[in-house]
């Protein structure tokens, strides 16, 4: 873990973790869905409204991701 005295060090690895995150996130979503997921019981998984889950994700959610 990078120290937070060293900004650009912590900052280049907040940057990097959101990337990975992101694109987790993405393939989970798509796995989820192959399996017969609602975007209900993504939302209640993710925490968020199914709104706000399938606004922001089912975009960018493509076979490939999953």
């Amino acid at each position: 873990m990078p120290s937070p005295d060293d900004p650009a060090e912590a900052l280049a690895a907040v940057v990097a973790l959101r990337r990975y995150a992101d694109a987790l996130e993405r393939k989970a979503v798509g796995a989820a869905l192959k399996q017969g997921w609602s975007w209900s019981d993504i939302a209640q998984a993710l925490g968020v409204s199914k709104q706000a889950a399938h606004k922001r994700l089912s975009g960018s959610v493509t076979d490939q991701d999953s």
